[in-house]
């Protein structure tokens, strides 16, 4: 796709975002031979393009089920059954071994459009008992849409959701398909971590440095979609009392590193500049102030500055991008030289980024399944296994031999 440089700047970014954030050509692939999109300088050694690495311990990758449609989520059940959402408004349940069992059915209309459609799911913390489950999804309101969060209880034949109702939304509401962000992860104190975007438009960019307003942040809720207990915001004034980190731009990728407990984040950078964070409490990580990409056209995001006071650096970026999406950190013994690595599911780049990290740094990274050349959209991890969706309808379990 050829851009037309003359177009306002919000038409591009209109334009090009679909290109970059549904379907990024693979010649911006993160190989270390490819030329970067700026000459930007990192913060610090080692915040890209680090040292490559190879797993020795032999694995085989099968896959174990495909023709799902238009797969966004996949999420391990405690019984190793795993839910896969379907953008268009439904889930389904898988064995282990990748048979559809059940499709679930009675979920809240979502605004189906390019980007848009059902997003993530989460099982509570006490699904056992309880059998509650919750998404993350486009909704329409009024003349636009929002990303919106809800829940409801699994039927006792697991085919439909009962009493479904939503708890939480993300406004404003604004005319865009793009950047719903929207993933979903409980701490251990059983609260709600939700990742949104900014909505790629100008009107959204702006936002995400805002904080009465819901685009571009993560949020820590209780079950019922209040603000957690002890959020930054929450006695201030004028801002949102369930965030938790602002200053995002496309978080899709979110998890808990299992060596310290910390909350870990992903996100879709511009033209360069995706970037892998360190979440902390009511801190801003610089969406669209600071930033290691450009903008789609080729020119500066702002000022072209990827440093400034008060903004959080990047514990890693690329450039050229690799799209990351969902994410799952490997706390498993299966595997021992994976224990605590990072997995990033990866769409323009097609395939899966292994990021060994160490003392918060990143200190190698491999690129695997590159020859399925599939967009991969989520990963998971059950029972020692990786379970990972594509974009083509497809899921893949990797398992050591």
């Amino acid at each position: 796709m050829r851009f037309n440089y003359h177009l306002p700047i919000a038409a591009i970014i209109s334009i090009t975002c679909v290109c970059s954030c549904a379907s990024r050509k693979k010649t911006e692939a993160p190989k270390n031979a490819n030329e970067p999109n700026a000459d930007y300088k990192p913060a610090f050694v080692g915040q890209t393009r680090v040292a490559a690495v190879k797993t020795a311990t032999p694995f085989k990758v099968d896959k174990i089920a495909e023709k799902l449609g238009r797969p966004w989520a996949v999420v391990p059940m405690p019984d190793g059954r795993l839910l896969i959402s379907e953008k268009s408004g439904f889930i389904t349940i898988h064995s282990a071994n990748g048979v559809l069992l059940k499709k679930i059915a009675g979920l809240p209309k979502v605004e189906n459009t390019s980007q848009g459609g059902l997003l993530d799911v989460a099982v509570d913390p006490d699904f056992t008992q309880n059998k509650i489950i919750y998404w993350s999804y486009s909704e329409k309101q009024g003349t636009g849409n929002l990303t919106a969060v809800a829940k409801g209880k699994l039927s006792a034949d697991e085919t439909m959701i009962e009493n479904p109702a939503v708890i939480f939304r993300a406004t404003p509401e604004l005319d865009s398909e793009l950047h719903f962000g929207s993933r979903l992860v409980f701490d251990k104190e059983g609260y709600l971590f939700v990742s949104t975007g900014e909505r790629s438009i100008l009107e959204g960019r702006k936002q995400a440095q805002f904080l009465n307003a819901g685009l571009g942040k993560i949020f820590k809720i209780t079950k019922d979609g209040k603000p957690a207990p002890g959020n930054p915001f929450l006695n201030q004034a004028d801002a949102m009392p369930e965030i938790f980190s602002y200053g995002h731009r496309n978080p899709q990728g979110l998890d808990f590193n299992p060596a310290t407990g910390d909350l870990w984040e992903a996100e879709f950078g511009p033209r360069g500049g995706d970037e892998v964070n360190l979440i902390t409490a009511g801190k801003n990580y610089g969406w669209p102030t600071i930033t290691y990409g450009i903008e789609y056209a080729g020119e500066k995001v702002g000022e072209g500055i990827q440093q400034k006071e008060g903004m959080e650096q990047p514990v890693y970026y690329w450039d050229p991008v690799v799209s990351p999406s969902g994410m799952v950190f490997y706390n498993s013994d299966s595997i021992p030289e994976w224990k605590n690595n990072l997995f990033i599911a990866c769409l323009s780049s097609t395939h899966i980024a292994r990021l060994v990290i160490e003392n918060n740094k990143v200190v190698g990274e491999e690129s695997l399944l590159a020859d399925k050349n599939e967009r991969f959209r989520d990963i998971a991890l059950s029972n020692g296994k990786l379970y990972a969706i594509t974009d083509g309808g497809n899921l893949y379990v990797i398992a050591k031999k």
